[in-house]
């Protein structure tokens, strides 16, 4: 049977679907550190709006698993939205270090200072409103106010993206599916419990309607799934042929003084890690054409320590790493700073030629 042939029918069913979702939410839902669950919402507790939106900006692109941690570390630093918008940037972007894309650790401090000083401190309630602040967009927008504010908002992240795409069998690649799937997920979106509609929608994917071998005779929406009753649900969502990633080099210096210290340097705020300290070093290129010795921050007997690879969302990266000792009368510049390697809160890529440059 053609697969499409069953739309009409998930989409005259959206209560069945929605009610369903909501019903295996309420007795499988995942206990997070930023989640009001089911139970505890029956018995009047509120999400908190700030701990809403710092998971879901520290969500983007990162794993459950990798943020709980971090995200408890900040919201004890951090507890509320006014401390936030209070701290040194250099502060936040510390906190931030290993987590990557850390243009969302300078908009986070940005939009904290936006609700402070243009909301009283409240985060707004509307998708339109939220919109408006720094760093946040179309998604986390909708993910604040259905969660935190139980506002009907249609939350698409991978795993709903995956659940929807099966659900109506959706074959077109992504990205180019993604206006369809929203079109499809707002058709099944209740008026009523929105938030717990997309978290459940959320775990449903996470758990049960994985990437690879989902289990579809656990699912509740196993009766109004086109994809599981045509026998495709592991080939979707499908995906377009990516390109392979390019290449880049690079080198960066580690120069140490007699106190145990290494030079770090502030990167410029715009680009790649922008605002971060970071090992001084060459441009990244695809051939290291440049003079080595011209980028170096000393004159100094620099030796090659090895090699740092690391890759970004566009591209492979290898840094050949230099170590040397700082020759006698040597100054920083302003934009530059003495940092005993264990104190240092660096990007990964950073972090792995720091580690590369002391033998670790």
């Amino acid at each position: 049977m053609n697969a499409m042939a069953f739309d009409g029918r998930v989409e005259k069913n959206s209560g069945a679907i929605s009610r369903a979702v909501l019903r295996w939410y309420d007795r499988h839902a995942r206990e997070l550190p930023w989640r009001v669950g089911p139970k505890a919402r029956r018995d009047g507790a509120r999400p908190d709006p700030y701990a809403v939106w710092l998971s879901e900006i520290m969500l983007q692109q990162t794993t459950v698993a990798t943020v709980a941690p971090r995200y408890a570390a900040y919201l004890a630093r951090w507890p509320t939205v006014k401390a936030l918008a209070a701290a040194p940037l250099d502060d936040v972007l510390g906190e931030w270090a290993g987590l990557g894309y850390y243009a969302r650790a300078r908009n986070l401090h940005k939009c904290a200072a936006a609700v402070v000083n243009d909301h009283g401190g409240e985060f707004p309630d509307t998708e339109e409103v939220l919109r408006a602040l720094p760093g946040v967009g179309a998604y986390t927008a909708a993910a604040v106010a259905a969660i935190a504010f139980d506002r009907r908002a249609v939350v698409v992240d991978g795993n709903i993206e995956r659940v929807v795409a099966r659900l109506f069998a959706i074959e077109t690649p992504l990205p180019a599916a993604k206006a369809e799937i929203k079109a499809r997920a707002d058709a099944i979106w209740p008026s009523r419990r929105s938030g717990d509609f997309a978290q459940g929608l959320m775990d449903l994917g996470a758990g049960v309607c994985r990437p690879k071998s989902p289990s579809c005779l656990l699912c509740p929406l196993a009766d109004h799934c086109a994809a599981a009753k045509a026998g495709i649900a592991g080939e979707l969502p499908r995906k377009a042929v990516r390109k392979p990633k390019p290449q880049r080099r690079g080198a960066v210096f580690a120069l140490t003084n007699g106190r145990g210290e290494m030079l770090f340097e502030r990167r410029a705020e715009k680009g790649l890690l922008g605002g971060m300290f970071g090992l001084p070093g060459t441009e990244w290129a695809a051939d290291l054409a440049e003079e080595i010795s011209v980028s170096a921050p000393a004159s100094a007997p620099w030796r090659k320590a090895g090699e740092a690879r690391h890759t970004f969302t566009h591209f492979h990266l290898t840094l050949d790493v230099y170590s040397a000792q700082a020759p006698k009368g040597f100054r920083r510049n302003g934009n530059q700073k003495w940092i005993k390697p264990a104190d240092a809160k660096l990007p990964t890529v950073f972090d792995k030629a720091m580690r590369c440059a002391l033998g670790l």
